[in-house]
C-alpha cells in the first residue's frame, strides 16, 4: 500500500506524504494493523504555536472519527516521536452552513450540527480528545471581548497537559475565539 492512498486530497503536499508514510510504517506493527488499515485523512495544516513549536492539525473525514478515536492516543504518541518538534492533533473536517435567509429559494432547513456554534464546540472536543470537557464558562472583558474557560477532567490530564498552550493557540487560529483551559482541583 502506498503513502498516497492514505491521503484523500488530489495533490498531497510533502508534509502530508511524510505523515502518510509514518501511518504506513505504523501499520507494520501487528497490534495496530487492523485498526490503521481503513483510516485515511483529508489534509494537514502546520500551525505555528508559542515557544517556536509547531502543531500538526490532521483533518479527517467525520465518518472515520470513531476509527481514529480507538487508536488516537497511541497514534498521537507515535507521530509525535516521528515529528519531535510538533504536537499532533486530529480534527474532523466539519462544514458550517450559512443561516437561511428570507429570500433563499431552497426551503431545506439547516441541521443543528452545521451551525457555527455546534462546529466550534465539536472542534474543541476533538482538540482535547482523550480528556473530557467537564464545564465551560464565558468571561466578558471590559472592551467587549470574551474569553471562554474550558474545565477539563483531571483523570486523563497526563496525556495532554504539556499541550494545553498549543491547544489554546490552535483553537484561536482555527475559530478566532479566545479560550483558556483549566483543571478543577489542580490547586
Amino acid at each position: 500500500m502506498s503513502a498516497a492512498s492514505k491521503i484523500l486530497s488530489e495533490k498531497p503536499s510533502e508534509l502530508e506524504l511524510q505523515v502518510a508514510q509514518a501511518f504506513i510504517d505504523l501499520e507494520a506493527q501487528p497490534d495496530l494493523k487492523a485498526d490503521l488499515r481503513p483510516l485515511q485523512f483529508k489534509s494537514i495544516k502546520e500551525i505555528d504555536v508559542s515557544g517556536g513549536k509547531k502543531a500538526l492539525a490532521v483533518f479527517i473525514p467525520p465518518p472515520s472519527l470513531l476509527g481514529y478515536r480507538k487508536v488516537q492516543t497511541r497514534l498521537t504518541r507515535e507521530l509525535e516521536k516521528k515529528f519531535p518538534d510538533r504536537h499532533v492533533v486530529f480534527l474532523a473536517e466539519r462544514r458550517i452552513l450559512p443561516k437561511p435567509s428570507r429570500v433563499s429559494r431552497k426551503q431545506q432547513k439547516r441541521p443543528r450540527s452545521r451551525t457555527l456554534t455546534a462546529v466550534h464546540d465539536k472542534i474543541l472536543e476533538d482538540l482535547v480528545f482523550p480528556t473530557e470537557i467537564v464545564g465551560k464558562r464565558v468571561r466578558y472583558l471590559v472592551g467587549g471581548n470574551k474569553i471562554q474557560k474550558i474545565l477539563l477532567d483531571s483523570k486523563d490530564l497526563t496525556s495532554v497537559d504539556y499541550k494545553l498552550e498549543s491547544f489554546q493557540q490552535l483553537y484561536s487560529k482555527l475559530t478566532g475565539k479566545q479560550v483558556v483551559f483549566e483543571v478543577p482541583g489542580e490547586y
